[in-house]
C-alpha cells in the first residue's frame, strides 16, 4: 500500500445506500466488447455495443444524477480503455479514504492512472493497493462492515491486506461462482436491513449468513442477466433501476423504496449496470 498524502476530509463513505454527494462517472465514447468477461458479453460478443445509443444512456443517467442534487465528476476516456465506463472498479471509498485498485485484467491497467490524475489535480489524497489484485466491484460496504467477493479479479490476499489496514472494520471474504465477475453482479446492500442477492452465485449456507443480516430480495436468473442486483441507492431509500427488471423493481417499491427507472441495457450489454457505472466519492447520512 502506498499513500500519496494525508488522508482527506473531501471524501467520505460507510454504507452503498447513505445520500450520494459526489461519484465519478465516464463517458462510453470507446466502449467495446473486446476480451469477454461475463455470460452478458458473452451473449452481445457478436451484436456489439452501439455507442451513440450508449452515449445517449449515459447522458440520461448523468442527468438524472444531477437532478437529485449529486454532483458528478466525469473522467477524461480514452480509446485505449474500452471499459472505462465502469469506473466503480478503480477505486473505492471506505470512511475518509479513497483506495485506488489494482487491476486485475490488462485490458483495464491504466485507468486507475486517470483516476489519480483527477484526485491529483483536486488535491483529495489516496492510497495505493499496490500488492494484491482487488477491484471495487468485488467490494460492498455497510458500516463496520466490508463484503470482499473472491473472483478472478479480487483474492484472498487483497481481503486479508484491506483487513490489515482498516483495523476498525470487519472484512469478510465472499466466495461466489467467478463466471458472475465481481460481487456486485450478484450481491448489493441497499438499506441496513436490505439486500438484492442472486442465489444461485452462492451455495446455500453461504444465502443462509446473509439471511440473518439481511431480509434478502432474490433476483431472479432472467434479472440477473440484466443485473438486477446492480442497482443504485443515491439515499433517502431513492434507487436507480432498468426499466427492464420489472420484478426487481416491483420488490423494491414493495419494501418502500423510490425506484427511478433509467434505461442503459446498451451500457448492461458490456456486463455492467448502475453500481459498475458509478464510483461514489462522498456519502452523506445527514
Amino acid at each position: 500500500m502506498e499513500n500519496n498524502s494525508k488522508v482527506s476530509s473531501k471524501t467520505y463513505c460507510n454504507t452503498e445506500y447513505d445520500v450520494l454527494k459526489q461519484v465519478v462517472l465516464c463517458q462510453p465514447e470507446y466502449m467495446e466488447i473486446r476480451d469477454v468477461i461475463n455470460e452478458t458479453q458473452r451473449h452481445f460478443k457478436n451484436e456489439g455495443i452501439h455507442i451513440e445509443t450508449a452515449l445517449k444512456q449515459h447522458s440520461d443517467l448523468v442527468k438524472t444524477l444531477r437532478e437529485h442534487g449529486v454532483d458528478v465528476v466525469l473522467l477524461p476516456y480514452h480509446k485505449k480503455y474500452p471499459e472505462q465506463v465502469f469506473t466503480r472498479d478503480i477505486g473505492v471509498t471506505i470512511g475518509q479514504t479513497v483506495f485506488v485498485t489494482h487491476m486485475a485484467a490488462d485490458l483495464r491497467k491504466g485507468e486507475e492512472n486517470v483516476l489519480k490524475q483527477w484526485l491529483d489535480d483536486e488535491e483529495i489524497s489516496y492510497f495505493n493497493l499496490l500488492e494484491d489484485l482487488i477491484e471495487g466491484g468485488d467490494v460492498v460496504i455497510d458500516r463496520d462492515t466490508i463484503f470482499v467477493g473472491l473472483s478472478d479479479r479480487t483474492n484472498l490476499k487483497a481481503a486479508e491486506h484491506l483487513q490489515s489496514i482498516l483495523t476498525d472494520h470487519k472484512v469478510i471474504p465472499v466466495e461466489f461462482q467467478e463466471k458472475y465477475l465481481h460481487l456486485d453482479c450478484v450481491f448489493n446492500i441497499i438499506s441496513p436491513d436490505t439486500a438484492l442477492i442472486y442465489p444461485d452465485a452462492f451455495t446455500p449456507d453461504k444465502v443462509e449468513i446473509f439471511k440473518t443480516r439481511y431480509d434478502l430480495i432474490e433476483v431472479e436468473e432472467d434479472e440477473q442477466f440484466t443485473l438486477g442486483t446492480n442497482v443504485l441507492n443515491i439515499g433517502n431509500k431513492k434507487i436507480l433501476s432498468v426499466p427492464v427488471n420489472k420484478k426487481v423493481n416491483q420488490e423494491l417499491r414493495n419494501r418502500g423504496f423510490e425506484v427511478i427507472e433509467v434505461d442503459i441495457t446498451e451500457i448492461i450489454k458490456s456486463g455492467g449496470s448502475f453500481r459498475c457505472c458509478t464510483l461514489p466519492l462522498l456519502r452523506s447520512n445527514s
